[in-house]
């Protein structure tokens, strides 16, 4: 989301606790271009899982087990509680037990790299302006042309496949949602489709949990979630006092008791176009 670091390592700011879901949901979210059937109707929702700081990775991952449901995750490399960060290789046995469950995998970003803006250099190339979270350059805002952006995408997809032997699906997903059409369009040549994710669809684990406690953002979700929502959610969030994630396992049960299904992002229907990437992309997800 467009946290700017609440949720993330201590050390960035967090957001200000006066913040509306509104203003949260302005920056980078995607409806889905399918009719949206009433809520409490039947239909099929997508449960996708950013990184974050991973706190709550094992809670989550039982969670989906315990409910058979699939999951799209997105992957940087962010720093987590035990010290370490996401995909380095004490993370290997999380990744590669979640993979033998059959979830989707996407790039985040290896370093989480927020997407500032775009500009036109002296000689009319094209550059993204960006700030990466985590890695060497790290708090610096540098400027990259298509290749690197690229690059940086695929470093997920490379270090994916050290850690558990398959590569990426074609898809990605910008921190904070903020997507400039120009990297979109990037993207989609070095193989990766956007996702976003839905206003109903927003779950508020970035949220305070002071101002948004568990059981109110649990009741909203499931006034309004319905099919074609995607939905987000982290691994866990530096800010949050009190964590969403035990949350997941009513909000799953509350809409499965509606007749709605989950399913990965593959099934979209703005996202089915993206399995066709595996013959006309180069994206290295392996085939499913």
């Amino acid at each position: 989301m467009g946290c700017r670091g609440c949720r993330h390592a201590p050390s960035w700011p967090r957001r200000r606790a006066a913040a509306t879901l509104g203003a949260l949901l302005a920056a980078g979210v995607a409806r889905p271009a399918a009719s949206r059937a009433p809520v409490g109707g039947s239909g099929t929702v997508y449960l996708t899982l950013d990184t974050g700081n991973m706190a709550e990775a094992g809670r989550i991952a039982r969670i989906l087990a315990r409910h058979a449901v699939p999951a799209t995750f997105f992957l940087a490399n962010e720093r987590t509680p035990r010290g370490d960060h996401a995909l380095e290789p004490g993370w290997a046995g999380f990744w590669r037990d979640r993979a033998a469950e059959g979830h989707l995998f996407g790039s985040h970003t290896f370093d989480h790299v927020y997407l500032r803006g775009v500009e036109r250099g002296a000689d009319g190339s094209r550059r993204f302006v960006v700030r990466p979270q985590f890695g060497a350059f790290a708090g610096r805002t540098l400027r990259w042309r298509e290749a690197e952006f690229c690059a940086e995408l695929r470093r997920v997809d490379e270090r994916f496949r050290e850690l558990t032997g398959r590569g990426l699906d074609p898809y990605w997903r910008a921190p904070g949602g903020r997507a400039p059409a120009a990297a979109v369009e990037a993207a989609r040549r070095c193989g990766f489709a956007h996702v976003g994710w839905t206003p109903a669809g927003f779950l508020g684990d970035e949220l305070s949990s002071q101002a948004h406690p568990n059981d109110r953002l649990l009741a909203d979700s499931l006034a309004r979630i319905g099919d074609g929502d995607i939905l987000l959610a982290h691994l866990g969030i530096w800010s949050r006092l009190d964590p969403y994630a035990p949350m997941l396992d009513p909000l799953i049960a509350g809409l499965k008791s509606r007749g709605l299904r989950f399913a990965t992002i593959d099934r979209h229907p703005l996202y089915r176009a993206a399995n066709l990437a595996r013959a006309g992309m180069t994206a290295t997800g392996a085939a499913r």
